[in-house]
């Protein structure tokens, strides 16, 4: 488990987190921290609550009528489910970018300004949009061709273009939900390669299954697993969590162990 100095450092953090979608149990007593500005991954296979979790960090879930928690969600020791926390703020600081590459149907320029207008930017606008895609690896592709639509670049460069999106109303976390998952490889070692830049400055968690990826780029790797319920559904929970090597390459697990081997199921 992580244990890299005191435990007050970690970014994020669940204890005993369950969460529910109606009356059935989806995800079960998860316990797991997140340390600042480090990629952590979360594997397993289909149905394990990977994504669950993740969308409760910055309370995605809370767009299902159906979805609740029990436990406890914290963002640098504050519950982020307490009853004075704004959700739409909180997702200024914690940002998300999803599985399908998702740009808004305006110009390049207007997909990083919008949100940052929303959340009351007041400096440069200009000199904003230029570094965001900067950061992005991006600028370089788009920087004369601002005012055409996002939906006109390719599937890599959208992706590229909702991670310039989300960094440019400056959050402290980026969730990334299989970011790759619709690229060919080109663009998924882009998106690879921008990660670990990232992370210089971000704290980032990143949902993916492809295994090889979560040894590419992150530091701590978290496996889950699921196991039938008696109304014939799933319920997700943690096998393991610690620094990606260790899960890889001596797991204490033997579903880990199975899992990251390729004898899983």
């Amino acid at each position: 488990m992580y244990t890299e100095g005191s435990m007050s450092e970690a970014v994020l953090r669940t204890k005993n987190l369950n969460v529910y979608y109606g009356s059935n149990l989806a995800v079960r007593e998860v316990s797991v921290d997140i340390p600042p500005k480090k990629v952590v991954a979360f594997i397993g296979p289909s149905g394990c609550g990977k994504s669950t979790v993740l969308r409760c960090f910055n309370r995605m879930n809370d767009l299902i009528s159906s979805a609740r928690i029990d436990g406890k969600v914290t963002y640098k020791g504050k519950d982020i489910y307490g009853p004075n926390v704004d959700p739409v703020s909180l997702r200024s600081r914690i940002g998300m970018v999803f599985q399908k590459p998702n740009p808004f149907p305006k110009s390049i320029y207007e997909n990083i300004a919008f949100g940052a207008r929303i959340n009351g930017y007041g400096g440069n606008m200009d000199q904003l949009v230029e570094e965001s895609l900067k950061k992005a690896v991006l600028w370089d592709d788009v920087k004369d061709k601002l005012s055409e639509s996002g939906l006109a670049l390719s599937g890599g460069q959208q992706q590229r273009l909702c991670i310039a999106r989300t960094i440019s109303i400056k959050p402290d976390v980026v969730l990334m939900d299989e970011p790759c998952a619709a690229l060919d490889p080109i663009s998924t070692l882009k998106i690879e390669e921008l990660i670990n830049e990232l992370k210089e400055q971000y704290t980032i968690v990143i949902v993916t299954h492809n295994m090889q990826q979560a040894t590419r780029v992150s530091d701590y790797t978290a496996f889950y697993n699921a196991e039938p319920t008696p109304k014939g559904g799933k319920v997700g929970y943690l096998v393991e969590y610690d620094r990606t090597e260790k899960i890889f390459q001596d797991p204490q697990q033997e579903s880990t162990r199975d899992y990251v081997s390729g004898r899983f199921g």
